[in-house]
């Protein structure tokens, strides 16, 4: 696992792809053979001062490069260490510990369940990352615990099943059950999966019903891969995840809010909820979402303690002012009883 490309510019002179070029200094040097400084440089395409930094780097990493210097000398990787440690940097450790901590705690824990996976790399991470790296990741898995998260479970073989039916265009068949409970034998052209509010969807061409399709991963059985090639298709919107949240907001009422709050505080309100949130200005945030429940969005509201404007339908904005009318009514009545004497 590398970093991702950074461009450098190198004492040639000539804008360098840095992780390209000490990938393919790596390649070679895990042929197993020597080579002279003279055949690398030229092989590469650079000076032998940037070599030298190559390989300084290489090490840095943990690779044991050896060198022979002076006539005949040469550059050659180790023996016994053709398996090398993953060059990750210190931020990009961290954030690979944190998501498997993260996908560690969401369960049930199922057999074979992706959470399982992440939990046996998180315990065994370090053990292939550079001896500089090593340290920090101990520390950080020492302090870190995660609250269990409950959200249906998937396994990882699934996830690669249909990751590679995906790759090879290749028809699946499976069967679904759906919310009500009702199971049907459906043959898909599977095309993406999307984690979507700690659920994991696929999206596919339902072959019998010649339509797209959204199905729960972790409601699928016995799934497989037929063999059979489709043609690719475009997509029905500008992504997978869009047109899952299409799917998903269809029957639901569209609201927008005006909240006179920071952005962050709105964000935690509205945290399990797919909301288009935005700052437009000093504490003041817009919102954008779609809610089967006007009571769901109250509720909320009253916790974030500011005020607010909604607009929605007719129906959605007559409930509130009846809920709030009705509020109002009860707070009346109680000043009043408090008030006799």
């Amino acid at each position: 696992m590398w970093p991702h490309p950074d461009r450098n510019r190198c004492d040639d002179g000539v804008m360098a792809d840095v992780t390209e070029r000490m990938l393919a200094l790596l390649s070679a040097l895990q042929t197993g053979r020597s080579f002279s400084g003279e055949e690398l440089t030229r092989r590469l395409g650079v000076s032998p001062r940037t070599l030298r930094r190559d390989v300084d780097r290489l090490r840095g990493y943990g690779y044991p490069v050896e060198t022979q210097p002076g006539p005949g000398g040469f550059y050659r990787l180790a023996a016994g260490r053709t398996m090398p440690p993953l060059v990750l940097d210190d931020d990009e450790a961290v954030a690979t510990l944190l998501a498997l901590a993260s996908l560690a705690a969401v369960g049930p824990s199922t057999e074979g369940g992706i959470d399982d996976a992440a939990t046996r790399a998180y315990g065994k991470l370090d053990q292939f990352l550079p001896a500089r790296l090593r340290p920090r990741v101990t520390s950080i898995r020492a302090s870190l615990e995660t609250s269990p998260q409950r959200a249906p479970n998937v396994t990882a073989d699934r996830f690669g099943l249909v990751a590679e039916a995906i790759a090879h265009q290749e028809t699946m068949t499976f069967t679904y059950t759906n919310a009500r409970g009702e199971r049907t034998d459906r043959r898909v052209e599977p095309y993406r999966q999307v984690h979507h509010l700690l659920r994991w969807y696929l999206l596919g061409w339902d072959v019998e019903r010649e339509d797209w399709r959204v199905f729960r991963l972790d409601r699928l059985s016995e799934p497989r891969r037929t063999g059979h090639r489709y043609a690719a298709r475009p997509l029905p919107a500008d992504s997978a995840a869009e047109y899952l949240r299409q799917g998903l907001n269809k029957d639901r009422q569209p609201v927008s809010l005006l909240v006179k709050a920071p952005a962050a505080d709105v964000i935690d309100a509205l945290k399990l909820q797919d909301a288009e949130i935005h700052s437009t200005g000093d504490r003041q945030t817009s919102v954008s979402l779609a809610l089967d429940s006007w009571q769901w969005l109250v509720l909320n509201l009253a916790f974030l303690d500011a005020d607010f404007q909604i607009s929605a339908g007719a129906q959605f904005t007559a409930a509130c002012r009846a809920f709030g009318e009705r509020l109002l009514a009860a707070t009346s009545a109680t000043s009043a009883t408090a008030a006799a004497p």
